[in-house]
């Protein structure tokens, strides 16, 4: 029996690393195996995997030293940053530098690069339908990964860019159903009548590792991933049904979202503005080939019965 191809994954205790490493792991007859890259090894996350049989390393993107012991050896590596973690997109962009650099140096034969759409391309800068934050984005954790993808190209890292899209599990934390002054359930989001292009994050890892197995047919190319189109109205409706009462959809207008006073409240308008003003976002993100990729794709549905005891029900 020939050697498993590695594939090194950043993030593997986090939503998109973690959905890959666990379908590396339970294709147990597949030509891959995992190594969980993580910064801390002792982590619950972390010794799950290593039960489960990954090989775990201890890794950091930001210490170019630790990522090339990290892919030493490896076939390809799952690539992502999380913004959220500090905020700023030069930082993003130094991150997404180093692990090109790296990866090139490393020889590895397969990267996908975890980014998202530029916004800019659509509503430039000087439209003034959004306000420009931070001096040159308009959704700075979009544009600044989507800045980072010429990193990878003009490294020569052969790369596939998985553009991802709004995580479901958004709704069960602050995006959640809300009891309003009644006491009645309601989904309160800034996306008007548009349908919000959605995907369970353990489907972006599981979409990830068909682009792997597929191979060098992806290197180069861009795929732009989601598990379902729906309005607000219609994520109220499954939801309603889902737990057990009626949950109605109100629409934010944008300003009152960005308006405000919670960190990002500004740049989650622009992300909501952007997701209904340009219709090619949802329209690229074509579902039947991204079931034909991952045919256990998600639907919003089956995502919210299997999570239904996790929603807040105050």
């Amino acid at each position: 029996m020939s050697e498993k191809k590695v594939i090194a994954v950043v993030g593997a205790t986090g939503a998109q690393g973690g959905g890959l490493a666990r379908a590396i792991l339970a294709d147990a007859s597949g030509e891959f195996t995992v190594r969980a890259l993580t910064r801390n090894a002792s982590s619950e996350k972390a010794r799950e995997l290593a039960e489960q049989g990954a090989e775990v390393v201890v890794a950091d993107i930001r210490d170019a030293d630790s990522l090339a012991k990290a892919f030493d050896g490896a076939y390809g590596a799952f690539l992502v940053t999380n913004f959220w973690e500090h905020g700023s997109p030069e930082r993003e962009k130094e991150d997404a530098a180093t692990m090109a650099r790296v990866a090139k140096a490393a020889g590895l034969r397969h990267v996908i690069w975890s980014t998202l759409d530029d916004t800019r391309e659509h509503i430039p800068l000087d439209d003034d339908r959004m306000p420009t934050l931070m001096g040159t984005y308009k959704v700075p954790h979009f544009d600044a990964k989507a800045e980072a993808n010429q990193l990878f190209t003009d490294a020569g890292v052969p790369t596939t860019f998985l553009e991802t899209t709004f995580f479901w599990e958004n709704l069960l934390g602050p995006m959640a159903p809300q009891r309003d002054q009644d006491g009645a359930l309601v989904l309160a989001l800034a996306m008007g009548d548009s349908k919000l292009a959605g995907m369970a994050a353990e489907d972006i890892g599981k979409t990830a590792y068909a682009i792997f197995r597929r191979g060098a047919e992806f290197v180069g190319r861009t795929v732009s991933i989601a598990g379902e189109h729906l309005t607000g109205a219609e994520m109220a409706a499954v939801l309603g049904e889902t737990l057990g009462e009626p949950v109605t959809y109100v629409p934010v207008p944008f300003d009152v979202l960005r308006a405000q006073e919670w960190p990002g409240a500004g740049e989650s308008a622009n992300m909501f503005q952007f997701y209904v003003e340009v219709p090619e976002f949802v329209a690229v993100r074509d579902l039947d080939f991204v079931r034909s990729l991952n045919p256990a794709l998600q639907t919003f549905e089956q995502w919210a019965q299997a999570h239904k005891d996790a929603f807040p029900r105050g």
